[in-house]
């Protein structure tokens, strides 16, 4: 248990699935948390999964650092009797769970009370429906024949009654991210599900947690103006959590980074497009009533956050098959580069109408010169010393996809001087899977515990 008396400490073990992994050891070893709670899920990380379960059956379907993260912290949390909340189940929470029990055994804590906690999978029910896809007002039907997940949006109840019933350790599927940090105060303090004003400020924490060293000085450092402490030594924050739901967000001593107003303030807003109304599964927040304090040095009390009764519906994401990228790039460097990558494009081009490519988008772009902005970019005021042209194209189908990689190879020695190429030992050539929404009422999604 943490040292300040009668409140809740929760820190971050994650902000995403390739994040680092020594700071959420340091809160597990360092933190004196209630819990620790690892984010590792978004949209872009169920599609890499179900890629990698269609060309591999033998891909398990969950975090594929769980193993390293779980060694890390579990020893430490054993010893200082921190719970574990994850959402590192990614596709198959069942399976994680599993595997976090036998690392349980590893670390000398056979007895761990593990959970997984996973929602219906809705592909089959809703795959001929008319319910409206919100990106294109389309009904779902329209993709039945290429989806192939449907994820819906679960929130931290299913999470609280795992707690309530002992789990040490509670792995989910897709759950929303604040959802992870809001669960244990619901079961610590006793909130109910429809306490709007204690789940809005309790979701806000989460929202400030959950994007981990986001809220330390990652992702925030500009040097000259916003300049961070030690950035190679970011920690993940804590937060001391009153009944009410006040917090302090801190972090742990010795660490670099930095937690003021900034910091907070850039990720309070971070991914939220009305400030007034933050929709998540349990409730919807109201970020413009907050109140931010600095209380200390690294430390910023947050209040005042409020919300309003949760939405009747869910969002669900879909995952559609979109044909394959192609993909890959070479170099020139010295005088006249730019103007020999401008050849090579029209080069390029004429080879792939040879080749009869067929492409739904094809695009050719010279990194450091119009990679990002495109069209808007800047005109140049003197010759770059080097550029890496990329070239990608989506098409229907894998055979089409490769004609990019075999064309970059031709430019090795049917190109121009000074080409620089890559060796092709890499994959050039991946599967899309698209992703789309749709909303669906809630009762239609039923969570489920189970304990391994």
């Amino acid at each position: 248990m943490n040292d300040k008396a009668g409140r809740l400490r929760i820190g971050s073990g994650a902000g995403w699935w390739g994040d680092r992994i020594d700071p959420a050891r340091w809160n597990a070893e360092r933190g004196a948390l209630d819990f620790l709670c690892f984010e590792t899920m978004a949209e872009a990380t169920v599609s890499a999964a179900q890629v990698r379960k269609r060309r591999d059956p033998a891909f398990a379907g969950y975090d594929t650092w769980l193993d390293d993260r779980m060694r890390a912290v579990l020893p430490h949390c054993k010893a200082n009797g921190t719970r574990i909340i994850s959402n590192q189940g990614w596709i198959n929470p069942q399976g994680a769970a599993r595997r976090v029990a036998e690392l349980c055994a590893e670390a000398g804590w056979p007895g761990a009370r593990v959970a997984a906690v996973s929602a219906t999978d809705l592909s089959a029910e809703i795959a001929a429906s008319e319910l409206r896809i919100m990106e294109t007002g389309a009904p779902v039907s329209t993709v039945r024949d290429t989806l192939i997940s449907a994820e819906p949006y679960a929130g931290a109840a299913a999470i609280v009654q795992a707690l309530d019933q002992g789990a040490d350790i509670v792995i989910t599927g897709r759950v929303a991210d604040p959802s992870l940090f809001l669960a244990p105060m619901m079961h610590h303090y006793g909130w109910r599900e429809d306490d709007w004003t204690r789940l809005g400020q309790g979701s806000g924490i989460g929202h400030l947690l959950e994007c981990g060293a986001q809220v330390t000085g990652g992702y925030f450092g500009d040097p000259g103006y916003k300049d961070v402490p030690e950035p190679w030594n970011l920690a993940f924050p804590y937060a001391d959590v009153d009944a009410d739901g006040t917090a302090e967000i801190g972090k742990v001593a010795g660490t670099g980074g930095c937690i003021d107003l900034r910091t907070v303030k850039e990720q309070m807003f971070y991914e939220v497009h009305d400030p007034a109304r933050y929709i998540t599964p349990d409730v919807v927040v109201d970020f413009t009533t907050a109140r931010l304090e600095q209380a200390a040095r690294d430390r910023v009390r947050v209040s005042g956050i409020s919300g309003h009764a949760r939405t009747p519906t869910l969002k669900v994401s879909i995952g559609c098959t979109e044909g394959h990228i192609g993909e890959d790039m070479f170099f020139f460097a010295g005088p006249g580069c730019l103007e020999k990558a401008r050849l090579a494009e029209t080069i390029l081009r004429e080879r792939l109408r040879i080749v009869g490519l067929q492409a739904d988008d094809l695009r050719i772009d010279f990194i450091g010169v119009n990679a990002v902005h495109g069209a808007a970019s800047a005109a140049l005021r003197e010759e770059p010393a080097e550029v890496a042209v990329r070239i990608a194209a989506r098409c229907a189908s894998r055979a089409q996809a490769e004609k990019i990689g075999r064309e970059v190879d031709g430019m090795a020695v049917c190109g121009l001087a000074s080409t620089g190429k890559r060796v092709p030992h890499q994959d050039r050539t991946r599967e899309v899977i698209g992703l789309w929404s749709t909303l669906v009422p809630r009762e239609r999604v039923a969570c489920r515990v189970e304990f391994v």
